[in-house]
């Protein structure tokens, strides 16, 4: 079976999000006035093949913590849903 995994990645709360910071800094020279807070994260999009739900959920989690994010600095959530395509959306 296919699945296609969405993950989202973003640094942990209590730490500095400098990338968040320059945005939010930088929003109202561009005529975006009132934001309060910019955190940016990842979003990393791929299809698997697993034999079920449960065991693409788990393949899923281990290249979460083994490679795609730093756990001492990122959390990470994500959704898996059965798929025919054979890549995914651009």
């Amino acid at each position: 079976m296919k699945f296609s995994a969405d993950i989202q990645i973003m640094p942990l709360p209590d730490l500095r999000d400098a990338q968040g910071e320059a945005v939010l800094t930088s929003l109202p020279r561009t005529g975006v006035a009132g934001a309060v807070k910019v955190r940016i994260g990842k979003n990393i999009v791929f299809t698997l093949e697993a034999d079920s739900e449960e065991k693409a959920r788990e393949m899923v989690q281990l290249a979460c913590e083994k490679l795609l994010t730093n756990t001492n600095t990122e959390s990470f959530t994500f959704s898996i849903e059965p798929t025919t395509e054979e890549s995914p959306e651009e």
